[in-house]
């Protein structure tokens, strides 16, 4: 209310005010044009990583399709000692050998000043770490950390990132027209499966716990800043404020088109899916609290963590579980294409307006054009592929 909508709403006003990208529109104020010159940057900068995440999400699509999920136990050549499968016959944790309370994180010390302590790891978390990112090597059983080895590209995620970079060339060749239509699938199709989700989630056990904890707010926390920057970064995440996109998009607008109304409409029922896919998230979070035994705070994560090691292991233990996976990591594919679209767009919007020779006028020009951004950017997210690429 206070910082999401009005900007939004400023965004799209200026954008179709002004029938130009995010660069030149402000000619209207040259003086500020350097603003505009930033949105393409951080769109550029942001759709960098983006596709990363959106090749990571393409690897596990794929590896869903297998007749086991590889991260379902710890008998794989990337998994050592500390490897802890997740208990699939009980609902308390205690059928895990050697641990009479499961939990993702216990130490094993060898002596009483807590030196070479081991740290257990589950299934997904060693898939995750270990043969998708590639933060250790190993030879049979045989694991070595290479903290300081930055190493070279990893083929099969950076084969994943090539695809994605062809999917967003595809789509966005016709520029705004071609990724209209694409977005009729990709963005109806979460909400299919959110939906999915959220009535199967409800069923399993512990989902109530899991939505209760969602929903029952800590207020004192409110008296602290970390909240209100979370949020801060979360609206214009979500919305898109200052990237530049909502400009670029409202752009191809009627100059009469009733901006106002797209502005609440969008806003409102962006955050009102936030808050919707959260009750189909938490389901699962307490489902996999009741499995292992560990308060639900505990099984909590931010960051690529939850999607690519929580999630997964929660799915693992499903009936199915092929069948989840894939339309979990279908629905993060569809909903990643779409914000990368914006945001490649927004780029390439933003230089051919200011810059017209190079976009040309015709269709091939335009092609060449929309491909040498694409094939730059894959580029530019290769080291994102290396050993130490996460970081």
């Amino acid at each position: 209310v206070v910082t999401g909508i009005p900007l939004f709403y400023m965004e799209l006003s200026f954008g179709q005010f002004a029938n130009l990208g995010p660069i030149s529109a402000w000619r209207v104020v040259p003086m500020m044009k350097g603003l505009g010159y930033a949105s393409v940057m951080i769109s550029a900068f942001v759709s960098i990583y983006y596709n990363v995440i959106i090749g990571w999400s393409l690897y596990y699509l794929f590896a869903s399709m297998q007749a086991k999920l590889p991260w379902t136990d710890c008998s794989n050549l990337w998994n050592d000692a500390s490897c802890r499968n997740l208990p699939l016959n009980s609902t308390n944790g205690s059928n895990v050998p050697g641990n009479s309370r499961w939990n993702p994180f216990p130490l094993e010390c060898n002596d009483t000043v807590k030196s070479n302590c081991t740290t257990y790891q589950t299934a997904a978390e060693q898939y995750w770490e270990r043969e998708v990112l590639g933060l250790t090597t190993y030879n049979g059983k045989q694991l070595k950390l290479e903290v300081d080895d930055f190493g070279t590209p990893m083929w099969p995620i950076t084969l994943a990132l090539l695809l994605a970079w062809i999917l967003c060339f595809v789509c966005l060749i016709k520029g705004v027209k071609s990724s209209g239509r694409v977005v009729y699938f990709t963005a109806i199709f979460p909400y299919v499966v959110m939906i999915i989700l959220v009535i199967y989630g409800a069923t399993l056990q512990g989902a109530r716990a899991g939505i209760e904890f969602y929903l029952t707010p800590d207020w004192s926390k409110l008296a602290t800043a970390k909240p209100w920057g979370d949020a801060a970064i979360q609206i214009f995440y979500s919305l898109g404020v200052a990237f530049g996109g909502l400009q670029t998009m409202a752009s191809y607008n009627k100059f009469k088109n009733n901006c106002y109304r797209d502005a609440l409409m969008v806003s409102i029922i962006n955050c009102c899916t936030s808050v919707f896919a959260g009750f189909a998230i938490f389901a699962v979070i307490g489902y996999m609290a009741i499995r292992t035994g560990v308060p639900i705070a505990d099984v909590v994560k931010d960051g690529p963590g939850f999607a690519f090691v929580v999630y997964p292991e929660g799915i693992a233990t499903m009936p199915a579980p092929q069948l989840w996976s894939i339309l979990f990591f279908g629905m993060l594919l569809t909903l990643g294409l779409d914000s990368q679209f914006g945001m490649v767009e927004t780029v390439i919007s933003g230089i051919a307006d200011e810059f017209p020779a190079l976009a040309g006028k015709t269709f091939k020009r335009k092609c060449i054009f929309v491909a040498g951004m694409c094939i730059g950017m894959f580029f530019l997210g290769l080291p994102m592929m290396c050993r130490q690429g996460i970081y």
